[in-house]
């Protein structure tokens, strides 16, 4: 059964805006673990600007669940600062400086060696380790020699070509990634722009997909339909089928 990591970034924004604690962060995890998600996810950024250093400490000492730590490896205070908490995952996204949002995953060939060296250091931490990567086959066959034990499949494409009506096509490139990182024995994340609409299709269609994690249309869906019950709908679209 595929897991639900639901990413609270967006909460740390509604938070900071007022400069108070506003969402409590603290109490928004707990309650999301109790409504039914699998894990939580942050990514902290170096400008702080939704999820904090702090939060992430603050997070070790609550989450039961699975904890996600997203973020550039590249810089030494991200890689500090998982040493330090220890999650049970580390995601290696590819961000540059100021970047608003994750919008492309690891050339795995480019870097091959910088990655085989960061990924080491997570994993003779104890802490399970997976890579951005876009669809690509040769991308996946290139992580497999990083030491990763996962990759995240970057969707933005994926849902962008399926609001289009496209989703034969929307998913094709996933599905032959997909069936690339089974055949390595690589695990599969996916994870950007995941909705209510096109997470049904997507879940369904490709194989050995462990986890998901969802951050900006889930919250944007609580507004309407209550954090309760949006993270239960998200634990069944991953059950429907399309």
């Amino acid at each position: 059964m595929t897991q639900l990591s639901v990413n609270i970034n967006k909460l740390a924004t509604l938070r900071n805006a007022r400069g108070h604690n506003n969402p409590d962060i603290i109490q928004a995890a707990k309650d999301i673990e109790r409504f039914g998600a699998d894990g939580i996810t942050v990514h902290p950024r170096p400008d702080e600007r939704h999820i904090r250093y702090q939060d992430v400490f603050d997070l070790k000492k609550i989450i039961s669940t699975e904890f996600n730590i997203e973020g550039n490896p590249t810089e030494e205070k991200f890689v500090q600062l998982v040493l330090d908490n220890k999650p049970t995952q580390v995601t290696l996204v590819p961000d540059a400086l100021g970047q608003i949002t994750s919008n492309h995953g690891w050339n795995t060939i480019e870097h091959a060696a910088y990655l085989k060296n960061i990924i080491a250091v997570f994993k003779n931490a104890g802490i399970r380790v997976s890579i951005f990567v876009d669809p690509v086959v040769e991308m996946v066959e290139a992580a497999k020699a990083t030491g990763t034990d996962r990759i995240e499949l970057y969707t933005e494409a994926y849902a962008t070509n399926f609001s289009k009506g496209n989703k034969d096509a929307a998913i094709s490139n996933y599905k032959a990634a997909a069936h690339k990182a089974n055949e390595m024995g690589l695990g599969i994340n996916a994870g950007h722009d995941l909705d209510l609409n096109n997470l049904p299709f997507f879940a369904q269609n490709i194989p050995g997909l462990l986890e998901v994690s969802i951050g900006h249309a889930l919250i944007c869906d609580a507004i309407y339909l209550g954090l309760e019950n949006t993270v239960q709908l998200y634990k069944r679209a991953l059950k429907t089928k399309y």
